[in-house]
């Protein structure tokens, strides 16, 4: 099976080329003591092995709450790093480039080798103009909606906070029901959020703004009291939306630049992806059938 292998370029944060360490003892990862012998190799690229150990380092870069995909993100980039060691010390590089600003020289050799072999070509106006026409529907303004909200904090840990925290918050939102003129009074009584000293007001919100499960859910109400509580992690909020504007669509012209930074980045990552699987021809890796699939 001949997996692929991950298109972001990642150099990870070794000083050494993975060839340089892979010599090298084991040590534990919690209490960085030496191992005994030498650590079990996991992937092997070319003639270099990459040992479990080293992923094990790696792994602090590539975090996620599942242990196995970081395992598998982080085995994958340092296969990645290591296919571009090794062409660059093929195409001896090391003694033609000169890094910029804070650039390694691994990290200069690696840049001028993708500039050289994956080149990425400037997405013309007509390309531009295509995508514009086939993707108006998608190419808004943000939409953005006014929110007042009355936040009765619990941890995420404590069941019970929360269970007291919805209870409460099912109160407030009957009494709003009746009293609406209220909200501003019940928001500087019970609010735990700063914005009680506004009666609770958000201002404005758009995408990206705010933590993301209150973002998603608010996003999703129509104008007036919402008649359930919003679910955080900081707790349950009482939640009024006093306005929605949708976002108007683009012209060509405020999209256009827009456009050319993500067709380029499309085209870009198409390019290294293919020379990342030539240069798998000339450097054989072993151990990525292992790892499980990336989502």
């Amino acid at each position: 099976m001949n997996r692929s292998i991950p298109l972001v370029v990642d150099y990870g944060a070794g000083t050494r080329p993975v060839a340089a360490q892979a010599g090298t003892h084991a040590h534990d990862p919690v209490s960085g003591r030496p191992l005994p012998g030498a650590a079990p190799v996991l992937l092997r690229v070319g003639e270099t092995e990459i040992s479990e150990a080293e992923v094990a380092r790696e792994m602090q870069h590539h975090r996620d709450h599942d242990p196995h995909r970081a395992r598998s993100e982080a085995a994958r980039a340092l296969v990645v790093r290591e296919l571009l060691r090794l062409e660059v010390e093929r195409l001896q590089l090391a003694s033609e480039v000169t890094p910029i600003g804070a650039e390694t020289i691994e990290e200069a050799c690696i840049r001028v080798l993708l500039e050289r072999e994956a080149p990425t070509p400037i997405p013309d106006l007509a390309a531009c103009r295509r995508y514009y026409d086939s993707n108006r529907a998608r190419l808004r303004q943000p939409d953005r909606i006014l929110v007042r909200h009355i936040l009765l904090a619990a941890a995420p840990d404590d069941p019970a906070a929360r269970q007291r925290a919805l209870q409460e918050g099912d109160r407030l939102i009957a009494e709003l029901r009746a009293h609406p003129e209220r909200f501003t009074e019940f928001a500087q009584r019970h609010s735990d959020c700063p914005s009680r000293d506004q009666g609770g007001e958000l201002g404005w919100i758009e995408r990206g703004q705010t933590t993301p499960e209150f973002e998603r859910q608010i996003m999703m109400l129509k104008p007036g009291f919402a008649g359930l509580t919003v679910e955080s992690r900081w707790g349950h909020h009482v939640v009024c939306v006093d306005a929605i504007e949708r976002g108007q669509p683009l012209s060509f012209e405020q999209s256009a630049e827009k456009i050319a930074s993500y067709l380029e980045a499309q085209v870009r990552q198409n390019a290294i992806h293919q020379y990342l699987q030539i240069l798998r021809q000339r450097y054989p890796v072993h151990g990525l059938d292992d790892l499980p699939e990336e989502n």
